[in-house]
């Protein structure tokens, strides 16, 4: 199964069991987040992300290119306020 279907498949499952009015305020985010035009200027597929540094679990700052020159880089953004 390719990696879109499931995908599409877990959205479906959580949207049959979660509450109308959390999809609702999801459904309404997400929309926003497209008719801001983020979208456009986002990474596609096949783009080559810019090389940055970060801070890792010890607070040292790492660089991308660092870390791909030992292995893949996966990286993961979490979109909220902490």
């Amino acid at each position: 199964m390719a990696l879109q279907d499931r995908l599409d498949a877990l959205r479906a499952q959580f949207e049959a069991k979660a509450p109308k009015d959390v999809l609702e305020i999801m459904h309404r985010a997400v929309e926003h987040i497209r008719q801001s035009g983020l979208l456009a200027t986002t990474l596609k597929v096949g783009d080559k992300a810019p090389d940055f540094t970060l801070p890792n679990a010890a607070g040292q700052p790492v660089s991308a290119r660092t870390l791909l020159a030992k292995s893949p880089l996966v990286v993961s953004f979490y979109r909220g306020k902490w």
